[in-house]
């Protein structure tokens, strides 16, 4: 027997549908576990789309009973799988969309991803269909939400790397450039620079003045520092090239670039983006049984809130200004 249930405007929902969009980040298994069993508990069926937005186009599915979802909680990645889709950004790809929609029997849908994964959402549910966003992105960046899944663990990885990286350095009298994510966003970068004890950051909100930066890698030196660390956002600079501009100041030193990449990605997530997952998975359900539509779950502090999906993708997340200067002084 198909489990339905009335939203307080009589809609009919007979299944919640989810998929992960554009970059994984560690905690979205955990958000599909949470929509599922909601649903679950509500008499709602939940159907799972593998692979994004292309997935719903071509009707690629699978059930989400209690038991599928067993077992993944602490698990990186998505199982569901991920990718980015530009026929999805036109008409035609968010008809096909629809159709499966339809043919499937989903009547609401929780999209968890990024910026560019939750404007998608803004346009189904610019068509008509009840969408709710989650926002899980390791840069943080989306627009009104303290905390998206994912960030929490990317940190704590860029951390990691970061100590080991600061042993052999402080071993062989080294300055180590530290290349991580973020293409138009700094809160990874700066976040990590201060809980990891950096000496310099470079984030693409705040230019940087590389005169400053090599005076302040020479006077560590002159004062007996014995390593220098410097965190860069990719989308600020490269490593490469900072490392370049700083070698012309301290020519005597060694400078070595590392470049993270996607491990900042993987593993398994935290406690934290566990518990938000959960939170932001468990509460869009519970929006869409409402009748809400086109609104993102987000946090405020430690509290959950909803935003519409227009702001949250087309608002950046500013960072702390205050942060920045506390590097600066905490590197002295």
């Amino acid at each position: 027997m198909t489990r339905q249930r009335k939203t307080p405007h009589g809609e009919v929902v007979r299944a919640i549908g989810v998929l992960t969009s554009g970059g994984d980040s560690p905690g979205m298994n955990a958000a599909i576990r949470a929509i599922a069993r909601r649903a679950y508990s509500k008499g709602c069926r939940a159907v799972g789309f593998k692979w994004g937005f292309r997935g719903l186009m071509d009707g690629d599915t699978i059930e989400l009973e209690s038991r599928t979802v067993g077992g993944i909680l602490d698990r990186g990645g998505t199982f569901l799988g991920t990718s980015r889709s530009k026929e999805f950004a036109t008409e035609a790809g968010q008809r096909r969309a629809l159709a499966t929609l339809e043919r499937v029997g989903v009547d609401g849908l929780v999209v968890i991803g990024g910026d560019g994964s939750l404007a998608g959402a803004h346009a189904l549910a610019a068509a008509g269909l009840h969408v709710v966003g989650v926002p899980a992105t390791i840069d943080n960046d989306v627009g009104g939400t303290d905390s998206t899944i994912g960030f929490d663990t990317a940190l704590n990885t860029v951390l990691d790397a970061m100590y080991r990286i600061r042993d052999t350095a402080s071993a062989l009298d080294r300055v180590f450039v530290v290349e991580v994510m973020g293409r138009t966003s700094g809160q990874l970068a700066l976040t990590a620079a201060v809980a990891g004890g950096a000496d310099l950051v470079v984030i693409p909100e705040i230019p940087w003045d590389e005169k400053e930066a090599g005076r302040v890698t020479a006077e560590g030196r002159r004062n007996g520092k014995m390593h220098t660390l410097v965190v860069v956002a990719e989308g600020a600079a490269s490593g490469d090239e900072v490392a370049r501009l700083l070698s012309a100041y301290v020519p005597d030193m060694d400078v070595k670039v590392s470049v993270l990449g996607h491990l900042q990605r993987g593993g398994n997530p935290t406690g934290i983006d566990r518990l938000i997952a959960s939170q932001m998975g468990a509460e869009a359900v519970d929006l869409l049984l409402d009748g809400m539509t086109d609104v993102m779950v987000g946090t405020d502090g430690t509290n959950l809130q909803t935003v519409s999906l227009s702001f949250a993708a087309s608002q950046k997340s500013a960072i702390n200004p205050e942060l920045y200067k506390l590097c600066q002084v905490l590197a002295l």
